[in-house]
């Protein structure tokens, strides 16, 4: 069935319903950089521009009275250093001794997700913007290197994507076991984040067809 129309709009305004515009599709064929996905807990920082800190897991604020394996409670305890961070969201991995698989450490350690923000070389190069496509507004920082207490997670990757790089850093990591967590052997998988899209994917050693939480009995 037609429909007719006997008014012919003169502008978007004169529509009762607005155009959904068609997202641009990035380029498959762009950089990657792959990274060792930690098995741990997330975490957050949050820096205020007036250097107040604040903590949490992956999706509520925690203190050190409510806390998360420790982890507000490590923050409290480097809030002098954690100050390097700089304003804004600062994401990573709390994992280590009593946080899934532990790797063997007697200790726990926070490891950073943004490579870029803190590999002067990738910093450089990327211009940060592009990582944090978490469509910040915020002017680009200067390159400062991380604070003593933080790690980063581990680069294994940085080039044209290519599956057979992906499957090639699986390999490694079967082989050689863990890179955060030399001489474990049982590491998670990777990380996979795409230049062009500015998103984050997931492959794991074990499991990967499945949805999160579901295993093999």
């Amino acid at each position: 069935m037609f429909v007719r129309i006997d008014h012919i709009p003169q502008s978007e305004d004169d529509y009762a319903c607005p155009f959904p515009k068609f997202p641009k599709i990035p380029r498959l064929s762009r950089d990657i950089i792959i990274t060792e996905k930690i098995d741990g807990s997330s975490g957050t920082i949050y820096v205020d521009d007036n250097g107040e800190i604040l903590a949490g897991s992956k999706n509520r604020w925690i203190t050190p009275q409510k806390d998360n394996h420790g982890f507000a409670e490590w923050v409290d305890a480097h809030r002098a250093d954690l100050l390097i961070l700089g304003p804004g969201w600062h994401r990573g991995e709390w994992w280590g001794q009593g946080i899934n698989r532990g790797y063997g450490l007697k200790e726990k350690r926070f490891s950073l997700f943004n490579t870029i923000r803190w590999n002067e070389n990738l910093f450089n190069k990327y211009k940060i913007e592009a990582w944090e496509s978490f469509k910040s507004k915020e002017p680009r920082p200067l390159f400062v290197y991380p604070p003593a207490c933080c790690r980063v997670v581990p680069i294994l990757y940085e080039g044209p994507f290519e599956m057979e790089a992906i499957y090639g850093q699986l390999k490694e990591l079967r082989e050689l076991g863990s890179y955060a967590a030399p001489g474990y052997m049982n590491p998670e998988g990777v990380v996979i984040w795409h230049s062009a899209s500015g998103h984050l994917f997931k492959k794991t050693l074990f499991h990967d067809e499945k949805p999160k939480g579901v295993v093999e009995e």
